[in-house]
């Protein structure tokens, strides 16, 4: 593989699994940030009235930014950015850039004023149900307008991640999300006491001050790498339409998954008790629950998709279509290898993390409860939703947006039918959204893998299964052994004693027993990567 001018100062470029292990590092503090801030908040707003309100209110402009930031232009930008960088040298991809971070300021700037105005709008499509909780509307449309220039930051932001990427600044770019957790927490705590503002208010200001500082925080490393922002306005730049060009269907695959969530929030926001009220917490319970699964997923998915798509991209600009396979192959094993046994321990563990985090102030042991019925059916999708994290982008490695497009965009019907049977036909409430969400995800990997197959010729099929069947059994015996220390420990111990327990015991133990038995079946990333410890020990030693 050639090396990009970057790897020519720097070395060659890391390896797959230690680029991902410096991301998923990084990440790893941004979501226990992300989870304090979530405690904090809980014990705050509890579940009810106003944290369902902040939640819509949070949702509505980060909904924007994974449509946007998050999805279509680092999806497309990077890909570009990595070819012109490869191909045309430094001053070709600065000037992509510039282009790219003005367009950005321009026409995200303009749609943060127009959300900002559409805040009423957006409450009643999300959630008509508000209505019918006297102030609830009104709330949440005044936490959509605090919130939602956060999106024009949090857009800058992904573009300079994008370029750290591109030139193996992963953690950097992985850690911010924990320096917006933290500012945000901490400002919001201050504006909401010291000032005139309020709780809810403060918090809510927080979101956008925090997005302010990670900005802020990301400058610098894309200052040192040569690439500070100067305006630039090109439209007929090959660049700039390539990226275009892809933008345009990956919005629309990403609307889908934005679709998807205003159907769920619908559906949420309008739930009724057996005495035929609209209910108090379903937007809330499914919020915690999925905090928690943000958890794996950026810690495992985020980091391994991000490792990933320099390398890729790569490859697919010198047509080296082995290396492209190999890459992915490897990626998707590694997905199986550390999101299965950890969906496992979510399922039978994830009631007890969610009382020691969050069971506090106005967090009641039902909310606990309720919530983490939701988070053990979200992480039924944890492996589908990850492999998403990874096999889209490969699509755009590969100059297509259309194939990914159309397959979230199929998503969208069977997760509106999942869910409305499940809601009507089998009343299982907020439960049948998390099931649903689960289901798509796992039906868009599928086919998404199947469709790739032919395009870069095969994608070593047999490997994968074997592989995957064996971290499954291995994930199995995990499980049984957590559920088994939980049901122990609550048989004698109640509250936050048990769950203090439960983690305690169940965790070591539940990691002890997946990697004996993955040791035994021979899973091949987990024996490549203690192959490599002993390498580097031995080298040490020498």
């Amino acid at each position: 593989m050639t090396p990009t001018p970057q790897e020519k100062k720097t070395g060659a470029a890391p390896g797959l699994l230690k680029s991902a292990g410096v991301v998923s590092a990084s990440i790893a503090i941004s979501r226990i940030t992300g989870l304090l801030r979530e405690s904090v908040l809980g014990g705050l707003f509890g579940a009810g009235s106003v944290f369902d309100a902040y939640v819509l209110g949070y949702r509505i402009p980060m909904l924007s930014r994974e449509l946007f930031a998050d999805g279509a232009l680092s999806h497309a930008f990077v890909p570009e950015f990595t070819k012109t960088q490869t191909t045309q040298g430094h001053e070709a991809a600065r000037e992509l850039s510039n282009i790219m971070g003005t367009m950005v300021l321009l026409i995200v700037g303009v749609f943060c004023l127009a959300g900002i105005f559409a805040a009423p709008l957006f409450v009643d499509i999300f959630a008509p149900g508000f209505q019918a909780i006297p102030g609830k509307r009104g709330l949440a449309i005044n936490l959509v307008r605090v919130m939602f220039p956060f999106l024009l930051f949090v857009s800058l932001s992904a573009q300079v991640q994008g370029i750290l990427n591109a030139n193996h600044r992963f953690g950097i770019p992985a850690v911010s999300s924990a320096i917006f957790n933290l500012s945000s927490i901490a400002t919001g705590l201050i504006l909401g006491h010291f000032t005139s503002l309020g709780t809810v208010y403060g918090m809510a200001a927080g979101v956008f001050l925090g997005g302010v500082v990670q900005l802020l925080f990301l400058l610098p490393g894309m200052w040192q790498l040569g690439y500070a922002w100067r305006p630039a306005w090109n439209l007929s730049h090959p660049g700039v339409k390539r990226i275009l060009v892809l933008m345009g269907p990956a919005i629309l695959g990403n609307a889908s998954s934005q679709i998807n969530s205003l159907v769920n929030t619908n559906f949420a926001a309008g739930l009724m008790d057996s005495s035929g009220h609209v209910m108090n917490g379903p937007v809330s319970w499914l919020s915690y629950a999925f905090r928690f699964l943000q958890l794996p997923m950026g810690v495992f998915a985020v980091a391994i998709a991000s490792a990933t798509l320099p390398r890729i991209s790569r490859s697919a600009a010198a047509a080296n279509w082995p290396e492209f396979r190999e890459s992915l192959s490897r990626s998707l094993v590694l997905i199986c290898l550390l999101t299965i046994p950890s969906a496992a321990g979510l399922i039978t563990l994830g009631g007890s993390m969610i009382g020691l985090v969050f069971e506090h102030g106005k967090f009641l042991p039902s909310d606990t409860h309720q919530t983490a019925l939701a988070l053990s059916c979200y992480a039924l999708g944890l492996s589908g939703a990850a492999t998403v994290k990874v096999m889209s982008p490969a699509f755009y490695a590969l100059g297509d947006a259309k194939t990914p497009m159309l397959v979230s965009l199929s998503s969208v019907v069977v997760n509106a039918m999942i869910a409305w049977g499940l809601i009507h036909f089998a009343g299982m409430g907020h439960i049948a959204l998390a099931l649903s969400v689960a289901a798509v995800s796992t039906f868009t990997s599928i086919l998404l893998i199947l469709l790739i197959r032919p395009r870069i010729g095969g994608i070593r099929g047999g490997f994968l299964l074997d592989s995957f069947f064996r971290i499954a059994l291995a994930s199995t015996a995990t499980g049984i052994t957590a559920w088994l220390i939980r049901l122990f420990s609550h048989s004698f111990l109640h509250g936050r004693t048990a769950y203090v327990v439960d983690l305690v015991l169940g965790v070591p133990a539940g990691v002890a027993v997946f990697y004996g038995l993955a040791t035994v079946l021979h899973v091949p990333e987990l024996a490549e990567a203690r192959a490599a410890i002993l390498r580097k020990r031995k080298a040490k030693s020498a």
